[in-house]
């Protein structure tokens, strides 16, 4: 029997820990709940052995599962994704696992020596001068001192309301090592649980007072039996309920709360025969998945071919063949009207994963599918790791999105992991865009993907007509700057007139992203961030000054303020809003067109997934004609009655500090464009720009995906980027400036000095973004023709930063990053 296992733990460092065993033995791909320092965490089993590490090993203190939770296929992608990504084992495992709701933590404190000696003087010389502390504030430290001294462990909970501590005071008590912190573990039922109310059947009636007659007659009403919770709806007391049930004339009973897919599916369309091309495609990738051939398929279909007939009628060939299969779409928002099509399809067999649902909901459908319950997923990136068995078949939606990178700990891309896993599974993978990205391009035309390709619509659809505005000659001819071009107004309306459908494209969340002095130019900026403050309320002044009060926020750490009656730095009141987003995009259409039905997609608009489906409804109803929005409104969606798309802005992305720019920019006028004419009337689509002669925009215009391709593939290939070379961001990250700056200076010096056969170092330099969440940011780009070469050179550099005392939670590694901001 092994007296010792290798945990893996979600912490940042990279290795996994070894502790002892007892009686019981966990399975390898299991969870137990092991300390950790001041903690109790929850790790996964890598290995048994007999192995006893140099220093005494801890117990395991519980055996979480019973058999693995974990196959060995996922267990072998985790291995990949931590050595490809240079992450450490146990936050790739933390990722893959939605099942964090049934663990329960608590947290803790504990008195030190230090503490108590804080105290005893505290009782002997009163308040401190020398503290930063009020009077006040020392005094609510000292009760909290107090409270701990018996020295048992207390909840952060109990001791707040005991003391009236708070947050930020123990904070600094943490600081002083008056008090320690630890934080506990066990598991818990997380199952989502409805009460019900049930009449007991052939019960005597006795007295009853009017209260009681209410409830019983609701019960009857309602077939004898409704949830606790609507019941609580009548006006009656809380208590009158319970007296029924102890009189035994009403039970309570606990049942598995539903899970509703989504709401959509009543707006699923018809399908239609598939036309040769779809036939085609689907018969290439039916003949992989009947052979267990693993090899990726870049499917490139224009906006509108049917790509998504393609998907499920392969899904369906999976499923007939005993096998499972996962879609990938890029957006939470994509997901309600994918899931209808999917649940028309399939039925009860489709399980949704992505980050809207509840923890609980999270945990509940990743069960359905390992109980082999669910043999259809869909979902966003991490729906990548669904625990199907025998996986036939692996789609990803819009393949090029950059949603499919993790922008924290560990940074994989979902696209690339899906081919991996596919890879380990021996099932079939599609890559599927209308603009594809460069890197898949790349892959298709040497050989490494098979290419498919859709070039005409359904139904011998027209492609949109795509029309240019110069907003530079419109200034010279309007003589002032206007947020919509006249063109734009024109059409918009006509098309309102005609009782069809718009959507304008306007990329910015908020209603003015800068708000500024006039005087002196002083912008609001975020306290924590480096990043203008972004305005979030309607003007109601006339002149456009911005008036007191309104709300500023930051949308990189939530941060939050008041806008200022005077600028904070000359005292001048000439505060005005400069940009334009979504916010205000949607105000000047209602002043424009009084009588249209305005609706708005953003993330203000748009938090859950029961705000996407109502929103979705309302348009497909057409209770909304015209729709603003930013990016979310480009991706997927099939409006039928959409025939007019105008592109507001859109151009601004590419002045960014980024070598996908101009990439980005083709591809979002390409997939908004493709929204309008997907019904039986055909579309136009106005793009306003103050750069109508960039090849990305022009290209875009003429739907011409290979001419733009061409053209950048020539850029990237001459500054050495991807997909010519394997890129890497390496960012340096410290509260304090001195100390970030020292770190990568150090780094700097490191890659000067070593040599580096093959791998080109940019800086080190300041991040674009210098400061996030209070933390400063400094980086370095890698870059590398050969992948393994440029994984070398960042473990040696970790091994380097670790030896001379950087530690690894201050180092970001972003292997294949899309975003070097």
């Amino acid at each position: 029997m092994p007296a010792f296992c290798d945990v893996a733990l979600p912490v940042p460092l990279d290795r996994a820990f070894t502790y002892a065993l007892a009686e019981r033995i966990p399975p390898i791909g299991g969870r137990v709940l092991v300390p950790f320092r001041n903690e109790k965490l929850a790790g996964i089993v890598l290995r048994l052995h007999d192995e006893p590490p140099p220093v005494e090993a801890k117990p395991v203190l519980t055996i979480l599962d019973e058999e693995s939770i974990l196959s060995p296929q996922l267990l072998d992608l985790a291995q990949w994704i931590a050595q490809y990504y240079v992450a450490p084992v146990g936050e790739v495992l933390r990722a893959m696992l939605p099942l964090m709701s049934e663990v329960k933590k608590q947290e803790l404190y504990r008195i030190t020596d230090a503490g108590r000696a804080a105290l005893f003087e505290g009782a002997e010389q009163g308040s401190s001068r020398r503290s930063r502390r009020s009077p006040e504030e020392q005094d609510i430290e000292y009760k909290a001192l107090n409270y701990l001294e018996p020295g048992e462990a207390v909840r952060t909970a109990t001791l707040r309301s005991a003391t009236g501590v708070t947050r930020e005071l123990l904070a600094g008590m943490l600081r002083k090592k008056w008090i320690a912190r630890e934080t506990t573990a066990a598991a818990r039922d997380a199952r989502r649980m409805v009460r019900y109310a049930v009449l007991v059947a052939d019960a005597r009636l006795p007295k009853l007072n009017e209260n009681q007659q209410a409830i019983l007659a609701e019960l009857a009403g309602s077939g004898g039996e409704l949830p606790v919770a609507e019941l609580r709806r009548l006006e009656v007391p809380a208590s009158t309920l319970g007296t029924l049930v102890k009189r035994e004339l009403v039970r309570i009973e606990e049942r598995p709360a539903e899970f509703h897919l989504t709401h959509l599916s009543k707006m699923h369309r018809p399908a239609h025969t598939l036309n040769p091309a779809q036939q085609a495609a689907l018969d290439t990738i039916t003949a992989a998945v009947e052979t267990n051939e693993f090899r990726p398929h870049l499917l490139h279909g224009i906006t509108g071919s049917g790509k998504t007939a393609v998907y499920l009628a392969a899904m369906q060939r999976a499923l007939d063949r005993g096998k499972s299969a996962i879609l990938l779409v890029p957006e939470i928002g994509l997901t309600p009207a994918m899931a209808a099509q999917l649940h028309h399809a399939f039925g009860a067999e489709v399980a949704l994963l992505h980050s809207a649902l509840t923890p609980e909901e999270r945990s509940e459908q990743w069960h359905r599918i390992r109980r082999g319950e669910a043999r259809v997923v869909v979902g966003t990136r991490s729906a990548v790791f669904a625990p199907v068995d025998h996986l036939g078949l692996i789609v990803v939606d819009e393949e090029h999105d950059s949603s499919y990178k993790q922008e924290s700990m560990p940074r994989y891309h979902a696209r690339d992991t899906a081919v991996m896993r596919a890879k380990l599974a021996g099932a079939a993978i599609v890559l599927g865009s209308a603009t594809p990205s460069l890197e898949s391009w790349h892959n298709a035309r040497q050989g490494r993907y098979a290419q498919i390709e859709m070039h005409r619509r359904v139904m011998e659809r027209p492609m949109p007509k795509v029309e240019l505005v110069d907003m530079r000659r419109e200034f010279q001819e309007t003589g002032q700057e206007h947020l919509f071009s006249r063109a734009l107004i024109e059409r918009t309306q006509a098309t309102l007139d005609r009782g069809e459908q718009a959507i304008i494209l306007l990329n910015r969340r908020g209603y003015s992203f800068v708000v500024m002095c006039r005087a002196c130019g002083e912008k609001l900026e975020c306290e924590n961030c480096s990043i203008s403050l972004t305005y979030h309320k309607p003007v109601t002044l006339s002149d456009g000054r911005a008036p007191a009060g309104q709300r500023l926020e930051c949308h990189y750490c939530g941060y939050k303020r008041n806008v200022p009656a005077r600028c904070p730095k000359c005292d001048s009141e000439h505060l005005y809003f400069l940009g334009a987003g979504s916010q205000q995009g949607e105000e000047r259409l209602q002043e424009i067109f009084p009588g249209a039905r305005i609706g708005r997609m953003d993330r203000d608009t748009v938090r859950g997934r029961g705000d996407m489906e109502r929103l979705l409804m309302r348009l497909h109803s057409g209770e909304i004609n015209l729709l603003v929005g930013t990016q979310m409104i480009a991706k997927g969606h099939d409006i039928h009655g959409v025939t007019l798309v105008g592109v507001v802005g859109a151009d601004f992305a590419l002045g960014l500090p980024d070598f996908r720019a101009a990439e980005r920019v083709f591809q979002l006028l390409t997939q908004v464009s493709g929204r309008a004419g997907r019904g039986e009337l055909p579309g136009t689509v106005l793009v306003q720009t103050y750069h109508p002669d960039h090849y990305a925009i022009t290209c875009a215009a003429e739907h011409d995906f290979h001419a733009f391709v061409e053209r950048e593939m020539k850029y990237r290939k001459w500054m050495h980027y991807p997909p010519f070379a394997s890129l890497a961001n390496l960012i340096i990250q410290s509260p304090h400036l001195e100390e970030a700056a020292g770190w990568s200076a150090t780094l700097g010096r490191w890659f000067q000095s070593t040599q580096l056969d093959g791998v080109r170092v940019l800086g080190p330099a300041t991040a674009p973004l210098a400061r996030i969440k209070r933390i400063y940011r400094f980086h370095l780009v890698l870059k590398a023709e050969k992948r393994g070469v440029l994984a070398r050179t960042l473990r040696m550099a970790l091994a380097h930063a670790d030896a001379v005392g950087i530690p690894r939670r201050n180092l970001i590694v972003d292997v294949d990053a899309v975003s070097l901001m």
